[in-house]
């Protein structure tokens, strides 16, 4: 079994090309009303749980970066552990040689914003590195104990999985200090992007890939399964699909009940060209109008309910499943450490839970945000209008629920989700949408040059070539 990637977002081709190192981006939280920029997430590799460490021949150093060494077997550590992930994903591997360099590079970027990250102070608590544990565990849907007897069989220990952890954050905490805030988005890059956008559609109409957003529900079948076994799993499937049809909300049922990875997301796939979506996915929906539900179609995998979320040939989404939700937010400080911030929040949730006070209230008298006075409400909204963490969490509750401690860039959160709904975007979100669309190019762009000017200003010395 395959651990996965401690991922809470997707980082853009450009800015992986320009950083070689894994990530995030996704629009920030606005809990007081400013806007924010997106922002990097880690994303920490793992290898397949076949993978077997290697015998190392004598180590030596390949390349030293203001003063810090890396080694052939850093090199070839990282490589084996990309090349695992890389052909479980069907990528073909690049040549040996080009490969080594890449990672190499990739190696010295990475030491470099760890140092960077570390000059100016910055730091990484144990709260935050557990609860990044936490989240990859989730993810993978075993326990604590059970992921780290699986790394170990990998030969990595608990050790080195929580110190890659809190390097990447650490190079994420980094990023958002040095890189944000030179993203600014204005009414006139959004106006541009739209005459791009309606100028393409118009202009090639016949030829311009179709943008749809597809949300679906996975019920799985296993590999080599009977033939009741198949019967049975489809019957299920059936049961779904009527279910939706008879007026249950087609998210909530594939956050309960599908078993494909983005089940926290209501089956959400996102807006993207036709092209990039399964073949069968699109047969199965080419003659189904938007709000339409299809299924259950089947594939290797299992049965398949899909949504018609949304079509369009503008890139501009025009339907989105939105989330109304209010938060308490706490900022650390010198006198409060995330530790101590999780704990009074878990106070909070305790009184609410035993009916002693309200979220409002609480939300009134303690949040330390501009939403403390209409009780933390943070109002509608839609895919990336939140930091990925604050999402994911908001994307596993159900209406009503309270999260448990949730940590960002702005703070510690308790989120409690209040509705969620599915509506056709006004113009005014639709431009909104696209901000975040327009702030993500900017942001890789922003990126890219920032990782430029911080390796010109290393001192890098390249010794003998990885082996």
């Amino acid at each position: 079994m395959k651990i996965r990637a401690l991922t809470l977002g997707i980082l853009s081709a450009a800015a992986m090309s320009a950083a070689m190192t894994g990530g995030a981006l996704a629009q920030g939280l606005r809990p007081s009303g400013a806007a924010q920029a997106p922002r990097l997430t880690p994303n920490v590799t793992l290898p397949p749980a076949n993978a077997r460490p290697t015998t190392r021949a004598a180590d030596f150093i390949v390349a030293v970066v203001n003063s810090e060494p890396i080694t052939n077997n850093d090199v070839r550590n990282r490589m084996e552990r990309l090349a695992a992930q890389m052909q479980a994903q069907g990528v073909t591997l690049p040549p040996v040689n080009v490969f080594a360099r890449d990672v190499l590079e990739r190696l010295i970027m990475e030491k470099i914003q760890i140092q960077n990250a570390k000059e100016l102070g910055m730091k990484v608590d144990e709260y935050a590195v557990n609860q990044a544990v936490k989240s990859v565990a989730a993810q993978n849907k075993i326990d604590e104990d059970d992921m780290y007897r699986r790394l170990a069989h990998d030969g990595i220990t608990k050790e080195q999985f929580r110190e890659e952890l809190r390097s990447q954050m650490l190079m994420q905490r980094l990023r958002d200090r040095e890189v944000d805030a030179r993203v600014k988005v204005s009414e006139a890059d959004i106006d541009q992007y739209l005459r791009e956008q309606r100028s393409a559609a118009g202009n090639a109409a016949s030829t311009s890939p179709m943008e749809i957003n597809l949300a679906h529900i996975l019920v799985a079948v296993p590999e080599g399964a009977s033939e009741d076994t198949i019967a049975t799993q489809r019957a299920k499937a059936q049961k779904l699909v009527d279910e939706i049809q008879g007026g249950k909300d087609f998210f909530a049922v594939a956050r309960s009940s599908s078993d494909a990875a983005d089940a926290a997301q209501g089956g959400l796939m996102g807006l993207r060209p036709a092209d990039r979506y399964p073949d069968l996915f699109v047969k199965s929906t080419q003659k189904a109008a938007a709000g339409s539900v299809v299924g259950p179609v089947q594939s290797p995998a299992g049965f398949h309910i899909l949504k018609v979320v949304d079509r369009t040939l503008t890139g501009v989404p025009s339907v989105a499943v939105q989330s109304h939700v209010r938060h308490i937010l706490l900022r650390m400080g010198p006198q409060l450490t995330e530790e101590q911030a999780a704990e009074r929040l878990q106070d909070y949730r305790r009184r609410i839970d035993s009916g002693q006070a309200t979220f409002e209230s609480l939300a009134r008298e303690y949040s330390q945000d501009g939403s403390a006075q209409k009780g933390g409400d943070l109002g509608w909204a839609g895919p990336g209008r939140f930091v990925p963490e604050f999402e994911q969490a908001v994307s596993a509750l159900q209406a009503g629920q309270i999260s448990e401690p949730v940590l960002s860039r702005f703070g510690m959160h308790l989120i409690q989700l209040l509705e969620r709904r599915e509506v056709k975007l006004s113009q005014r979100e639709q431009r909104e949408m696209v901000r975040d669309i327009v702030r993500e190019k900017k942001l890789d762009e922003a990126y890219a040059n920032w990782m430029q000017e911080a390796r010109a200003r290393a001192y890098v010395e390249l010794r003998e070539p990885p082996q």
